[in-house]
């Protein structure tokens, strides 16, 4: 009988726990700039709960003397929680969508291809996450300002979302998260995999490594550039699809109406007010968060993988 599948599944569980275990070394490191990036995000100038800061490093101090470590650390929980499932699941969705796209194929796939691997696997993962991140926008937007009771933890604010808003609340911001979750990845993915092959194929000339197996040939230098690369090339093409979806996660005020309808509105209210700059705001702690931690991701989905390959090998 042929071992074929179950080594193909074993094969994908290890690479969703490489990315789970990616996921949680970057938000550990990098979770005070999230919180600057999505306040600046919601910050129209016009209605808001939120203190104006001058600039990203302005702000880090300002958040840290007004409300102290548990303000740069504000919905740290879901950020865990849904850093890790989100890469955890977009690693396996990606790697299947890869090996189905794969078979009967003798070359590598194209760069259509992974593409669509990427698209596919963002896709999946925007539904499966998207009222996590509902939780943690709210969380991270909770001053000493505020005006409404503020959530006590993860929990209060699920079931308060539910109470006040109903369940069709923790979907608030779907579509362009769907948009966001579809082409960045897609985008960061695909430009991994082409730079990742221009970095194998330049090592291997001259090398006897590279008929037997190519990736040792890379190592944690390697990684860093790859992912930080390949996340600003994303993060530039996307960003305006954060702060729409940012915008629509706002709890509603005290009327309980929320302070945008749905996407087309927060894009003809920023157009309106704020001009192209409205839809990048906040892209600079966005960068810093970004850029470092991408490294940081496939640096640890990289060496996790190799770990587990011996033992995979061994079976």
């Amino acid at each position: 009988m042929s071992t074929e599948a179950p080594k193909r599944d074993q094969w994908q569980w290890e690479n969703a726990t490489a990315g789970a275990a990616a996921g949680f070394a970057t938000v550990a490191v990098m979770h005070p700039l999230d919180v600057v990036r999505t306040r600046f995000q919601v910050n129209d100038g016009r209605v808001s709960h939120l203190p104006i800061y001058k600039n990203t490093a302005h702000a880090v101090f300002a958040i840290a003397r007004s409300e102290g470590l548990r303000g740069l650390y504000a919905g740290f929980l879901p950020g865990v929680l849904g850093s890790t499932i989100s890469w955890g699941l977009y690693f396996f969705f990606y790697d299947r969508a890869k090996q189905r796209y794969a078979r009967n194929r003798e070359e590598k796939l194209s760069p259509g291809l992974h593409l669509a691997s990427a698209a596919e696997a963002g896709a999946l993962v925007s539904f499966f996450t998207n009222p996590v991140w509902l939780v943690k926008t709210r969380l991270q937007l909770q001053t000493p300002l505020h005006q409404t009771r503020p959530y006590s933890g993860v929990y209060d604010a699920f079931r308060t979302i539910m109470r006040e808003e109903g369940f069709s609340a923790l979907y608030r911001g779907i579509v362009p998260g769907l948009f966001l979750q579809v082409s960045h990845g897609a985008i960061q993915f695909t430009a991994y995999e082409e730079l990742r092959k221009v970095i194998v194929d330049f090592k291997s000339k001259g090398s006897t490594v590279h008929n037997q197996n190519p990736d040792k040939l890379l190592n944690s230098v390697d990684y860093a550039v790859l992912g930080a690369t390949s996340k600003l090339a994303a993060v530039l093409l996307t960003y305006p699809f954060q702060v729409i979806r940012a915008r629509l996660q706002q709890r509603p005020s005290g009327d309980g109406v929320p302070r945008y309808m749905d996407t087309l509105h927060v894009v003809k209210e920023t157009a309106r007010f704020e001009g192209i700059r409205g839809f990048y705001k906040g892209i600079t702690a966005n960068l810093l968060k970004n850029a470092p931690a991408s490294s940081i991701t496939f640096i640890v989905y990289e060496n996790v993988l190799k770990l587990l390959k011996p033992a995979r090998r061994n079976d």
